[in-house]
């Protein structure tokens, strides 16, 4: 609990901090084609790097082409950082069952990320990120572990796996887009800042908590999170999500909500109530789809006003998905 006050406290400050205005710095353009290939294999037969890290210290610092990271399937037991001078890379798995990147660092959720990706520019394919910290001994004590943290601007993440308890996805700021991706966790499995569209995702509560905690503290922030098609479920009761920040801003729309999700729907967080909040479902299906005994605060909207969470218009105005060395 002291953990989780001490989290509530001080990274909404954080949070405020990097997203006081609501421009971003203009992310760099790496051109559309891939001008290296590397390749790690933890057996050591396909040559090349055994460890990814060693794979991602290898590539050259402001690097302005798209550099791919061949990734053959293994687990792989390791912490993976892309500094903030490393744009342009692409990792690319055989496929996020066979392939897995996975560590059990625990307590701070500034340091116990299992893959941290700071710069602009940066894609992941067919890969599961996992912190398994809290998901090894089910009787200790839960505590923020994170599987995933994203920094950085254009953030692409295809056919990706992230599997954790507490805190599992760290979408911290910046523009991503996450396609065909599994998301498993029980508190605040999805938080952060980021403004990130989501586009048929499985979300998987394996417990009763919350889904998200979007921390948006200011009305003309850009950041929201969109869940576009996909499905929840899961076990237990689960909320949507909660107040992080006083202007959180989360959109369910298409969405199949199994009976995991709990009447209510959404939830406050110590002063920030939820009024000022824009959490939205429309058109959702599914049991947990009833919107009857909602808080009073959420909202809902129809086909014509939906127009501004469409992915263009929410997070690609500049059309730098089609500009991306693989098809989107």
């Amino acid at each position: 609990m002291e953990l989780l006050l001490f989290r509530a406290m001080i990274l909404p400050i954080f949070l405020l901090l990097i997203s006081s205005s609501p421009v971003y710095i203009v992310a760099q353009d790496c051109g559309n084609k891939i001008t290296k290939t590397i390749v790690v294999d933890k057996s050591g037969k396909a040559g090349g790097f055994t460890k990814i890290q060693e794979a991602i210290d290898s590539i050259d610092g402001n690097n302005k082409k798209w550099v791919k990271v061949q990734i053959h399937a293994a687990t792989y037991t390791e912490k993976v950082q892309i500094p903030y001078n490393k744009p342009c890379i692409y990792l690319e798995g055989e496929d996020r069952e066979s392939t897995i990147i996975t560590y059990n660092d625990h307590q701070q959720t500034d340091t116990s990320a299992t893959f941290s990706s700071f710069p602009d520019n940066i894609i992941a394919r067919g890969i599961t990120f996992k912190n398994s910290y809290n998901l090894e001994n089910q009787d200790r004590k839960v505590v923020p572990a994170v599987a995933a943290r994203i920094y950085g601007d254009k953030c692409v993440f295809f056919d990706c796996g992230f599997i954790g308890y507490q805190d599992t996805l760290w979408d911290v700021e910046g523009r991503h887009y996450f396609k065909d991706c599994t998301i498993e966790g029980a508190i605040d499995f999805i938080f952060g800042y980021g403004q990130s569209y989501f586009e048929n995702c499985n979300l998987n509560a394996i417990s009763s908590g919350y889904v998200t905690a979007h921390g948006r503290h200011a009305k003309n922030d850009r950041g929201g999170f969109v869940f576009k098609g996909g499905k929840l479920s899961g076990n237990g009761q689960t909320l949507l999500g909660r107040v992080y920040g006083p202007f959180s801003r989360v959109l369910f729309y298409g969405t199949y909500l199994s009976s995991v999700v709990a009447p209510a729907g959404w939830s406050g967080w110590h002063s920030n109530i939820g009024y000022k909040a824009n959490f939205i479902e429309a058109e959702c299906k599914g049991p947990g789809a009833d919107t009857s005994r909602r808080v009073p605060w959420s909202k809902k909207l129809d086909s014509s006003q939906l127009g501004k969470y469409t992915r263009k218009v929410f997070m690609d105005r500049d059309g730098w998905l089609s500009y991306l060395p693989i098809d989107v």
